[in-house]
Formats: structure tokens, C-alpha cells, sequence
């Protein structure tokens, strides 16, 4: 056995072609481990470099060694060096990388405007921050001081003015930079770090846990999220020994390396919180379904399962995952700005955009005319050349009633709603742009409207997408950073829990939502107030 270790040792020492595979290399016991992970630390001194190895060398190279969970990330040339590595007495499983899809939101919006704004915190007070009765338990858990919570996940925006005062250290996982570069550029990492530790600020924005510490393991780029790489970052976790690991990503399946990992953070006492997936089948994703995981579902403001939602036997808890502001890359955010003139008086009005649309960054102001609900024969006879059509919802498709305005010439719509309040939707499914400005203004407004222009009277409508450093996501990996939190809020109350009694905290304190026959609620939304009392109270 020493000698074939040995053997192992030196041959992943060996330097490899830039065309090496990247695998997870699980070593049987952690004596076996540490005699590799010195042989690691030590690469290149002159005992290793004498070379006495017996065995067939393997043509690989050491990139890093996970300590805490005797795993080794190493770059094998070929199949049949990973093959060496497989028969090696000193191994108990390898892996080759593979990658689960990117997370990315279901839906992702500009900011809306908030109605019925909360007194507290603020105006600007996300709702999912108050459905989780998370100001509530402030008082009792010191807004989470002395909580950590690592975020692996596609980066973040360390400067964010949400983030940067609670953001304590990051690490790209991903090997496409020396490890530095955690910088976020999808978004995703850090709509999600501002949900959990959000710094509180003057307008009442904030976070469910506004004094904890966020470390953030960028695990996720755009070609997605590999086992290599989250391996890598649950370990950093546990070096770090962080209190909660917020993991708002998954697939259908997990590897042995990726449940190895997460079953070691339970042993060290982590409190591992992951999204449930976004398909709305009745299966929970991965990792989210593995059992020392909190799986965490969706629901929309009225406290209803969204229609996205992953859910099962596995789920434990749900929270907001529908129109969830939080902060993302500074100024890659969009909020929505209409104003209506007529009669020489021009006010603003509330709006929102929808995604396809064509962005103005530059306000623009053109002539409304009416399109009625929007169909080919409301545009017949009416001159919309350079002009913005105003359309009723209803009956049929945006995506339709935008079409019928390209084509009679409009440069932009502004749609009014058939109900009250303001929706989101979409105009293209592949991520396309249409090469019209299209928004979005309430019922009553539009209405009066249609009335001024059915009088003779000319009304003017000026848009704008204003570049902003928050937007409106939709998804469980949405629902996730609620209770990764409310699990931080928990901890800073009571530092003694493991990560299997923060789980059950959480779940038995929730508040029961239903019918539930299928588990699509899990215990019900999580209770920030109830799950912190919870905890001072636990032994």
C-alpha cells in the first residue's frame, strides 16, 4: 500500500498537456490523504524531485488539495491515466468534472415600484424581507452579528453599496483564474448575497440578516456549475468554518464527490441551505434533496406556491421567490420610468418593462395613439410610423400585439393593464431583443388615456430604462438566500446549534401554509421571529 501511494504521489506531481481533464480523486482514509496533501504542500523539494517510485507513473497534476474532506482536484492527461488513478489501492473514488446548468433566475425583471410601502424598515423594504417576519427578530439576533454565511454561487459585486460593508473575503473555484477573480458577472451570486446580509440602508432596503458577514465562493460561470468546483467550495467552508453554506443551484443529479462534500459539512456542523429547482415537477433537485440539506421552495405576495416551484418529499421549508429585489452587478439592474403629457403638464406614472424590450437609456418622447387590444385589425387605417402604440391587455399575447406594432411602423407601446396594479412579462422566450422600447402603466391610467385621445387631444408619452444597481428576480434559487438568512439570524441567537438543529428550528417553527398533500409547501413559510425565539430558548 505505501508504495503504491508513493508511486501516486510523485506521478501526480508530473506536469501535464494543456489538454489534462479535470476529476475529483477521493482517497480512501485520511492517512492515505495526508501523505498525498504533503507530498502537495511540499511539490517541487528535492526529496520528491529524487523520483522513487516503482509503479507506471500517471501522467497528472495536483491543482488542489481539499483538506477537509481527503479529496484531491487533479488534471489527468487522458481516460487511461484516470484509469490508473481508479485502480490505485490508495483511492476510493474518482470523478471526472462535470457540470450542472448555470443558475439563472425563472423570470428576471426591472425593479417595480412598491405600493402599500411597508413603515418599516422603509419604502424600498423587499417583501419577502417582511413575509419572513424578519425584522421582527432582529432585536433577538443582533441583525445576525457574528453569523457567516458563505455563498457559492456565480460571484459577487464586493463593492456593491448593499454588500461591501458585510462582504468579508471571495475565491473563484471555477479554475478560470488564479482563484482571485470572484468577481459576478451573470448576477445571480449577488441577487442572492443581498437577499441574505444585505446591508440596511436610509430607504429601508436590506437584507433578512443586515449584520451578518458574507464570504462568497464563485462555484457557477457561464458554462455552469461543476462538482470539481463546488467540491472545492463546500471545503473552503468548512476551513473556513462559516455557519451556514447558501447554495442556490443544483440539477437533477448530484455526483459522489458533490454528496461526499455536503456530508462532511454536516459533520462539521454546517447548516447547508439549497434551492429545490425550477421545473415545477414533483421532484426536489440537487443538492437540495440530499437529507442534511434544507430544501427550500417558492411562493409569489399572496403566499402561493409558485407555479416554477420544485417540490416532494425532500422539501422542507418554502419562502419569497416571485419579485425578489435584491442587488445585482452595479448598474446592470433597470427600473422602468413613464411620464404622460397632456394639455402642457406632464406627470410621472407608475410602470414596469417587459423583458425583450428594446432599452432606453435615453429618455424618448413620441405621440400616443391607440391600437385598442392590439390585434392586426386595430392598427388598420391609423398612422403609427414613428409613434408609440397604446394597447389594452387581453385577448391576445404580448408578444402578438408588439408584432402587429412593428409592423404598422410604431417605434415603442405602452400597454395598460385589464386589472389593477402593474404584471411582468415577457416578449421573447430565447433571450432575444425586439427593436421596440415596450412598457408597461396601470389600468385607470390608461383609460384616461384612451378617454383624451377618444376627445381629439394629443398625448405625449416620454420612456426611459434607468440603469440601476438593484432588479426583481423570480425562483427558488430566489427563495433560497430567505431562509440561508433567517438559518444566520438563528445562529447568531445561539452559536451552539448544528446545522441538523437549525433544520429542525426552521421547520418547526414555520408557518403552516396549505392544502399540502403533496409537500409542495414543505412546513410552511419560514418564521424568522418564531425560529430565533426558538433558538435562545434550545439547549
Amino acid at each position: 500500500m505505501k508504495l503504491n501511494l508513493f508511486s501516486l504521489i510523485l506521478s501526480l506531481l508530473v506536469a501535464t498537456s494543456a489538454q489534462a481533464e479535470r476529476v475529483i480523486v477521493i482517497m480512501k482514509d485520511s492517512q492515505t490523504f495526508q501523505a498525498a496533501n504533503m507530498a502537495y504542500r511540499t511539490k517541487g523539494s528535492g526529496a520528491l524531485k529524487t523520483g522513487k517510485a516503482v509503479a507506471t507513473p500517471v501522467d497528472a497534476e495536483i491543482e488542489q488539495s481539499l483538506e477537509h474532506l481527503n479529496t484531491l482536484i487533479v488534471d489527468a492527461k487522458n481516460d487511461t491515466e484516470i484509469a490508473k488513478l481508479q485502480n490505485d489501492p490508495a483511492v476510493a473514488y474518482v470523478e471526472k468534472e462535470v457540470f450542472h446548468p448555470a443558475p439563472l433566475p425563472v423570470r428576471g425583471w426591472l425593479s417595480v415600484p412598491v405600493k402599500n410601502a411597508p413603515k418599516v424598515p422603509g419604502a424600498k423594504t423587499p417583501w419577502g424581507i417582511l413575509a419572513v417576519k424578519a425584522p421582527e427578530a432582529w432585536n433577538k439576533s443582533n441583525q445576525g452579528q457574528g453569523a457567516r454565511v458563505l455563498v457559492l454561487d456565480t460571484g459577487i459585486d464586493k463593492e456593491h453599496p448593499s454588500l461591501k460593508a458585510n462582504f468579508e473575503q471571495g475565491k473563484d473555484f471555477t479554475g478560470e483564474s488564479d482563484g482571485s477573480d470572484f468577481s459576478d458577472k451573470i448576477g445571480h451570486g449577488s441577487h442572492c448575497a443581498g437577499t441574505i446580509a444585505g446591508v440596511l440602508d436610509n430607504n429601508g432596503f436590506t437584507g433578512v440578516a443586515p449584520q451578518a458577514k458574507l464570504l462568497a465562493g464563485r462555484v457557477c460561470s457561464e458554462n455552469g456549475c461543476s462538482n470539481a468546483a463546488i467540491a472545492a467550495g463546500v471545503n473552503w467552508g468548512i476551513a473556513q468554518k462559516v455557519d451556514v453554506i447558501s447554495m442556490s443551484l443544483g440539477g437533477a443529479w448530484s455526483t459522489p464527490g458533490e454528496r461526499d462534500a455536503i456530508a462532511k459539512a454536516a459533520k462539521a456542523g454546517l447548516t447547508v441551505v439549497a434551492a429545490s429547482g425550477n421545473d415545477g415537477s414533483a421532484r426536489v433537485s440537487y443538492p437540495a434533496a440530499l437529507p442534511t440539506v434544507i430544501a427550500v421552495g417558492a411562493i409569489d405576495n399572496t403566499l402561493k406556491k409558485t407555479d416554477f416551484s420544485q417540490y416532494g418529499p425532500e422539501l422542507a421549508i418554502v419562502a419569497p421567490g416571485a419579485a425578489v429585489v435584491s442587488s445585482v452587478p452595479q448598474g446592470t439592474g433597470r427600473e422602468s420610468s413613464v411620464k404622460i403629457a397632456t394639455g402642457g403638464k406632464q406627470a410621472p406614472v407608475n410602470s414596469t418593462t417587459f423583458q425583450g424590450a428594446r432599452e432606453v437609456l435615453t429618455a424618448e418622447t413620441n405621440v400616443l395613439v391607440d391600437a385598442g387590444l392590439g390585434k392586426d385589425t386595430d392598427f388598420a387605417g391609423k398612422d403609427f410610423k414613428g409613434k408609440y402604440a397604446l394597447i389594452g391587455r387581453g385577448e391576445i399575447n404580448f408578444s402578438v400585439k408588439i408584432q402587429n406594432a412593428i409592423k404598422a411602423g410604431a417605434v415603442g407601446a405602452v400597454i395598460y393593464n385589464n386589472a389593477p396594479g402593474l404584471i411582468q412579462g415577457a416578449l421573447t422566450s430565447d433571450g432575444s431583443v425586439l427593436p421596440v422600447a415596450v412598457f408597461m402603466i396601470e389600468q385607470e391610467v390608461g383609460k384616461k388615456i384612451v378617454e383624451t385621445l377618444t376627445a381629439g387631444k394629443e398625448v405625449k408619452a416620454t420612456l426611459q430604462t434607468v440603469a440601476t444597481d438593484y432588479a426583481a428576480f423570480d425562483g427558488t434559487s430566489m427563495a433560497t438566500p430567505h431562509v440561508a438568512g433567517v438559518a444566520a439570524l438563528v445562529k447568531a441567537a445561539n452559536k451552539n446549534l448544528n446545522g441538523a438543529q437549525v433544520k429542525q428550528i426552521l421547520t418547526s417553527t414555520a408557518t403552516a401554509l396549505g392544502p399540502n398533500n403533496n409537500n409542495e409547501y414543505g412546513a410552511g413559510v419560514v418564521n424568522a421571529e418564531a425560529a430565533v425565539q426558538a433558538a435562545l430558548s434550545a439547549k
